[in-house]
């Protein structure tokens, strides 16, 4: 099959500005929305289209392409200015002209999780259309259509839901476009619509073998009523859903003709370079920029409240300004502030009952009850997001409209937030959102955004604003750092009949999301904590708030499944361990009778990784449990502990029934990412505090993983009929207590703060 090409905010492309109601709030859809009213959303497409956003990029195979010669692809330009007269847009998500081109209306945003491959492929199904024969374009910031219920409606791509949300829309989308085409051709030949079918972009009368293309189909279908019941196609019938597809935007990625937010470019565009108060918290006293306006290609200065950014031709000049300025800050309140003190005061908070998040049978009578009784307490600490791509975007802010071009998660988010700064009305601000290099949370935020588009104001030209790696890692919005207190009490077989949990740290939904935080429990904090897999009777699951005085907080990488999975995984091996029954047939009782699913992946990483197989002195083998996402992981890590706690991570087995896989070659990328991502955090990952300051810097002293440090991973698919579920960031969460379990195994030594590297050295 061809792989399609991609172009994302190619210079000099026509610019649409944001416009109408799209950027006025969040209008959360309805998660029961009947499908007729769901299709009648598509008949607003024309509005919402016509003063929508531009993005400036397209996903298509294009016949030059097929041709072996070096094309753009597909140029869909300015969304804006289609025509609508001979263009089927029957719903909020395809668009079908008279050449017969399909163009999929994209609500997600590619930041390599695949989802420019996989909700194609859900569209190309029901259409019955070549999968590299549909184009991409970006929704317009409009949550009403584009709006994910599953993210409480808002136009967001994150939280592993971009499948889980589009399984069902993209098909019916796909669906009722094919039958109004169907209905069309049986109109023109004036058949039964039942003895006609489609196939690869074509409506055929199966008694005679008539043809008619889509694009000659396109009117009429139009013009018909939309209709009350698409049938879906049973999975028997699927032609590409479930089998590995080759990603369409890789050769772009690898050839380097991808476009992120760091490749805009514009004519007589300058360079901004941020210098901010290396105290969290702190503010500008002032500056002295004496030595910086000297330098050849410096242009000026630019002070904000707690950043002072120089503004120059080119980078070095940007770079060499900022470098040579005199800067004095005042650290405030927090300018002596130490990890330690974070620490005491979340031990403290972790002393005070909290809000319930979930609470089942009699726990005080249970561990009155219990035979013995088993307490610990773990620690996680604050992790930068570390992004491929550091943080930049660009502005142009003029009297009458702004542009921005960025990678985003939430385009919406960044509509708004422009309109904040600048003043302007919507329908003057245009967002080119590209590529993401890299999200993992940290691009759910528009910080970044508001900052440039500060700066913009004061710039004559169009600006980029980029951070440093050091900036980018001392002025991230981390992971928080989180403090759990555990018990649980065992009957005389060892099995747990009691289970209290008191979970302690900052709450991102208070900021991000202060609606979806009732009753004082934030959900997300909570997560996979409170809906154990496991059979027990009696449980109390609470949460309290405690803020880390001036340390911003936010979302990394699954933060409530992957915190959550590595206390509870870690602490029900060290039931198995005192009840001296071994951790997978521990864990197999407590399963069977409450989660089947959990159970069957259970069996199926047990039995590929060997597990009971003797290993060398020093080895170990560790397992972990996961539901969260809709998905149900296991996971089987091999490692090894030298002499000095050195910890090499040998071997990674992971069972995914993540129900209906569409592209099980993407499923299997997102896992073997994610394993990655995780044994860098859990081995070495730590953002601490030193008087205020972030003491980490870049990646030699905040590691990741090194390619010859990289375990062989083995991802087993479960085949499944269950909808899907999500898995950008459960291979994440689930690596922590396998590999930290493993250890336990290897050395007798248990893990109950991360990072592993350092407790081992210290123990």
């Amino acid at each position: 099959m061809s792989q399609g090409l991609l172009q994302v905010g190619q210079a000099g492309s026509t610019e649409v500005e944001v416009g109408g109601d799209a950027a006025h709030g969040h209008a959360p859809l309805a998660t029961d929305m009947s499908r007729r009213t769901f299709l009648r959303y598509g008949m607003t497409i024309g509005a919402a289209i016509g003063g929508g956003l531009m993005l400036g990029f397209s996903v298509s195979a294009s016949a030059a392409q097929k041709a072996g010669k070096a094309s753009r692809g597909v140029e869909i330009g300015d969304v804006a200015a289609l025509p609508h007269e001979g263009v089927l847009a029957p719903n909020a998500f395809i668009r079908i002209d008279r050449q017969g081109g399909v163009t999929l209306i994209m609500p997600k945003v590619e930041m390599g999780q695949g989802v420019y491959t996989s909700i194609p492929m859900l569209i190309a199904e029901e259409l019955e259309v070549p999968l590299d024969s549909v184009a991409l374009d970006h929704a317009p910031p409009n949550a009403k259509l584009y709006g994910d219920p599953l993210l409480g409606g808002g136009q967001i791509t994150g939280g592993s839901t971009s499948i889980r949300y589009a399984w069902q829309p993209m098909r019916k989308a796909g669906a009722t476009a094919r039958a109004l085409l169907v209905a069309a051709a049986a109109q023109h030949w004036t058949v039964d619509a039942a003895t006609c079918r489609a196939q690869d972009g074509e409506v055929i009368h199966t008694p005679t073998g008539r043809r008619l293309r889509y694009g000659q189909l396109v009117d009429t279908a139009a013009k018909l009523p939309l209709p009350d019941n698409v049938a879906l196609k049973n999975p028997s019938e699927f032609k590409l859903v479930g089998k590995p597809t080759n990603r369409l935007d890789s050769p772009q990625k690898v050839d380097g003709s991808a476009r992120f937010g760091f490749d805009a470019h514009l004519p007589g565009m300058r360079y901004a370079a941020i210098v901010h108060c290396p105290m969290l918290g702190g503010t500008l006293v002032s500056v002295d920029d004496t030595h910086a306006k000297k330098l050849p290609g410096v242009r000026q200065v630019v002070k904000l409240k707690n950043a002072v950014a120089v503004v120059g031709d080119h980078t070095w000049a940007a770079k060499s300004g900022a470098a040579a300025l005199d800067l004095k800050w005042d650290g405030g309140a927090a300018a002596t502030l130490s990890t330690q003190e974070i620490v005491d005061d979340l031990a403290a908070a972790a002393k005070k009952d909290g809000a319930v998040a979930h609470k089942e049978g009699d726990v005080a009578k249970a561990f009155g009850r219990a035979r013995q009784r088993i307490d610990a307490t773990y620690e996680q600490p604050f992790l930068a997001h570390a992004t491929m791509e550091p943080m930049n975007c660009t502005v142009h802010v003029q009297n009458d409209g702004c542009q921005i071009w960025v990678g985003t998660q939430v385009p919406e988010f960044a509509a708004q937030a422009a309109q904040k700064v600048t003043g302007l009305p919507p329908e003057k601000i245009a967002l080119h959102n590209h590529l993401i290099g890299g999200g993992f949370g940290r691009r759910l935020e528009v910080d970044m955004i508001v900052q440039a588009l500060e700066i913009g104001r004061q710039v004559d030209a169009p600006v980029k604003v980029f951070w440093t790696r050091e900036e980018d890692i001392q002025h991230d919005m981390y992971r928080p750092y989180y403090y759990d207190r555990i018990s649980a009490g065992l009957d005389e077989q060892g099995r747990p009949v009691a289970w209290q949990h008191r979970i302690v740290g900052s709450s991102i939904l208070s900021r991000f999301a202060p609606g979806a935080v009732q009753n004082g429990v934030d959900d997300d904090a909570v997560e996979v904590a409170a809906d154990l897999p496991y059979a027990i009777p009696n449980q109390l699951v609470d949460y309290v708030r405690q803020e880390p005085r001036t340390v911003p907080t936010a979302f990394w990488r699954g933060v409530g499944a992957t915190r959550g999975t590595f206390v509870v995984e870690s602490f029900i091996d060290e039931l198995a361990v005192q009840a001296r029954i071994d951790p997978v047939q521990y864990r197999r009782e407590l399963l069977r009778d409450k989660s089947p699913r959990a159970l069957n992946v259970l069996d199926v990483a047990a039995s590929a990784a060997g597990w009971g197989e003797s290993l060398p002195k020093g080895e170990g083998r560790g397992v972990s449990v996961m539901h969260a996402f809709g998905s149900y992981l296991s996971m089987v890590a091999h490692v090894a502990v030298d002499s000095e706690g050195r910890v090499s991570v040998k071997r990674i087995i992971c069972a995914v029934d993540c129900g209906m896989a569409v592209n099980p070659r993407t499923i299997e990328a997102q896992i073997e990412g994610g394993v990655v991502f995780g044994i860098s955090a859990v081995l070495f990952g730590e953002i601490t505090l030193k008087d205020g300051r972030v003491e980490q810097s870049n990646f030699t002293d905040y590691r990741v993983l090194r390619m010859n440090e990289t375990p062989a991973i083995e991802v087993h698919l479960v085949p499944s009929t269950e909808a899907p579920g999500g898995i950008g960031e459960p291979g994440t969460a689930a690596l922590a207590p396998a590999v930290t379990n493993a250890i336990y195994a290897a050395t007798g030594k248990r893990v109950r703060k991360l990072p592993v590297a350092q407790q081992l050295k210290s123990a």
